[in-house]
């Protein structure tokens, strides 16, 4: 997931003046004060850009306020949501529940994919591009996890409450707000709710969802809630922290601590290779990270291990530094095992490696007409300039494969997320799902208000 709270991003992304730009607009225009009413404006000119433009509109300045109108209504639709457990790998029952939400807001034709995923495409005219609306429908928590959420003193507290039953609430939010005030679009809106976003999932969902339905030209993840410090200003993220997550395992034939001393031990070999790793250095641009993550093995303190296995995390912004690290740790790895053998002239100590998650580097350029959409309506809505960050969410995917792509917040702030004392307060929670909203239209386009941003494969 993409934590829009202190400390899991890397450092905002910093792009040369002068990158090219798809769309451009001169001053601000009518947008959203804090109170979150609409200002009158001149007429737009079309130099301001779509944004500015779907502002005027009569029916999409109504939709933006009856999402603020309707913002403890998704707040409570985020606490029910949150309140279904979602496991890795058994995320069934709160997609029966989220298909059951869409198919009451008109999606009559919802379903659940192969894989898991939750699909409902809300048509627009035909002659436009298709843009998916995702959030991911699973947690990090594993089965029997208590999920009430409880409050304290107007914050929330409950595992995913923020992370992300704010982003399926917003989804829904977002899906309101058009069909009440008949908001047509040009393009297709495909609203989706994914699973095996966290952890081993591997982003297994979009994985699937982006190889089964090719028709999607661009992609827009909302996960998460807005920097603590902030809400009205966004985090966005549009460059995606790769990673490759192998499970070693090492074997040798064990035995008595006495009786069979000078014998190989697996975890003498693990051991050898932990401290290998801990060696290797990586570069600070693009930033590359590595960790053994977990450790186990053996039988008894007066023990020769017989078997030991850990777990090992790599990641970068960049593949070819991922795979040269990846490279370099194998190596360490391999030669810990052959130096574990020749310690005790032994052939005993082997290794087994196993791939357990890949997820793509890639990055959106300046000139990405989703980063030009989120720029154009942070600028429309008279808000702060979004900060552009890289971090690993479900945007990875399509990013690695050159999908004009990102991942937004869901509104409010939060923090802790990942643990059972994650928070959630939704202070002026309404602006995420009016700045997801507005993106979205910039980039589908509506007829006779503004063309579609956002160009068909």
């Amino acid at each position: 997931m993409a934590r829009f709270s202190r400390g899991k991003f890397m450092q905002p992304m910093i792009f040369k003046q002068g990158a090219p730009c798809r769309a451009k607009w001169a001053g601000r225009v009518g947008g959203l004060l804090a109170t979150g009413m609409l200002l009158a404006s001149a007429s737009v000119s079309a130099a301001q850009g779509p944004a500015a433009a779907l502002l005027q509109d009569a029916r999409v300045q109504k939709a933006l306020e009856q999402i603020k109108a309707e913002d403890e209504l998704t707040l409570r639709e985020q606490i029910e949501i949150a309140q279904i457990e979602a496991p890795p790998f058994k995320e069934e029952v709160r997609a029966k529940e989220y298909l059951q939400r869409l198919q009451a807001l008109g999606l009559k034709d919802a379903q659940i994919d192969s894989e898991g995923n939750v699909i409902a495409v809300r048509k627009g005219r035909g002659n436009g591009p298709t843009l998916a609306l995702s959030a991911h429908l699973d947690t990090v928590f594993p089965a029997g996890t208590d999920v009430t959420v409880q409050e304290r003193d107007g914050r929330y507290y409950g595992p995913g409450i923020g992370d992300d039953a704010r982003g399926l609430a917003a989804l829904l939010s977002i899906l309101r707000a058009l069909d009440q005030h008949g908001i047509e679009t040009s393009g297709d809106l495909m609203f989706v709710g994914t699973v095996g976003e966290e952890g081993l999932g591997d982003l297994r969902g979009v994985k699937a969802l982006l190889r089964e339905r090719t028709e999607i030209d661009g992609f827009i993840s909302i996960d998460g809630s807005d920097p603590l410090a902030d809400p009205r200003r966004s985090q966005v993220v549009v460059q995606a922290t790769g990673s490759r997550r192998w499970r070693v395992t090492f074997k040798t034939n064990g035995g008595h601590s006495y009786s069979n001393f000078g014998s190989a031990s697996a975890i003498h070999a693990m051991g050898r290779a932990i401290a290998g790793i801990a060696e290797l250095r990586t570069p600070e641009d693009p930033k590359t990270t590595f960790t053994v993550g977990t450790v186990e093995g053996g039988t008894s303190v007066n023990a020769i291990a017989g078997d030991a296995q850990m777990l090992v995390d790599m990641r970068s912004t960049d593949t070819d530094a991922l795979m040269a690290l990846e490279k370099q740790l194998m190596a360490v790895i391999d030669k810990a095992v052959a130096d574990e053998n020749a310690r005790w002239n032994s052939s005993d100590a082997r290794v087994e490696k196993e791939l357990l998650g890949d997820r793509p580097a890639g990055r959106a350029q300046m000139s990405s007409p989703v980063i030009q959409a989120v720029l154009q309506v942070a600028e429309a809505m008279q808000l702060p300039r979004p900060e552009l960050r890289a971090a690993s969410t479900d945007a990875n995917v399509p990013l690695s494969m050159g999908l004009p792509a990102a991942t937004l917040p869901g509104g409010g702030v939060g923090d802790k997320a990942h643990s059972l004392q994650e928070w959630y307060e939704p202070r002026e929670a309404w602006l995420g799902p009016q700045k997801a909203l507005l993106t979205a239209l910039v980039l589908v386009g509506v007829p006779q208000v503004s063309q579609p941003l956002l160009p068909e494969r």
